[in-house]
């Protein structure tokens, strides 16, 4: 059967791969899978036939029989359970690329949303300034040791697993911050996430949605 994932409608970060759709989308172009797209507005994300969905009238959700999921990480780690090419067959190597996945969602991208937060909904809060630099020094102290963690490795436990899926989602929203650039082989790391097949798969039917609005509007 063919799963059917929720989108934005008219994404805030206007086609540039952020929305967390696009680490569903990722997943499934990895494991060959095909899916269906529902776009779905902001209005209709908080009416009652979303939320029956998505309990916190967010996407995406992922909808294949009569299994109803939300939660993009949940999602991804339900994808790569029970398709090929997310998680090594070796059960410590299966359960490292886990550890990572639950790595990038936990202790990585809070600070990183906490930052996209501050810039974007609390910008003219007079604590603002104050605050800032505070979020990047924590951000700062992620990135350092996930650096040297990796070292000149290509990716986080030997080959690419859904854990790299998801650390490399999370560490794109830094990219316009510039914080990124400031750790050279986390950079090189991202690159090769965006360099993948499936990944540009996916990017390139999330930015369409944007596009076709854009001409549409």
């Amino acid at each position: 059967m063919t799963p059917t994932i929720t989108a934005f409608e008219s994404s805030p970060d206007r086609g540039q791969g952020l929305a967390r759709d696009m680490r569903v989308r990722w997943a499934l172009e990895e494991a060959g899978q095909p899916y269906n797209v529902r776009l779905v507005s902001f209005k209709a994300m908080k009416e009652p036939a979303h939320r029956a969905l998505h309990p916190f009238g967010q996407i995406p959700t992922y909808e294949e029989g009569d299994l109803a999921l939300f939660e993009s990480g949940a999602i991804v780690f339900h994808i790569a359970q029970h398709r090929a090419g997310l998680l090594p067959d070796e059960a410590n190597a299966r359960a490292r690329a886990i550890t990572w996945m639950f790595a990038a969602l936990n202790t990585v991208e809070p600070p990183i949303i906490e930052l996209q937060t501050a810039k974007f909904q609390e910008g003219d809060k007079p604590w603002n300034a104050e605050r800032m630099p505070l979020i990047k020094d924590r951000i700062r102290a992620r990135l350092d040791d996930l650096s040297v963690r990796l070292g000149d490795a290509d990716w986080l436990d030997g080959a690419f697993s859904a854990g790299d899926l998801v650390m490399v989602h999370a560490l794109l929203r830094l990219k316009p911050s510039g914080m990124l650039a400031e750790y050279p082989n986390l950079a090189a790391y991202v690159a090769r996430g965006e360099a993948r097949p499936a990944y540009k798969r996916a990017f390139a039917a999330q930015l369409a949605v944007f596009t076709g609005q854009a001409q549409a509007g």
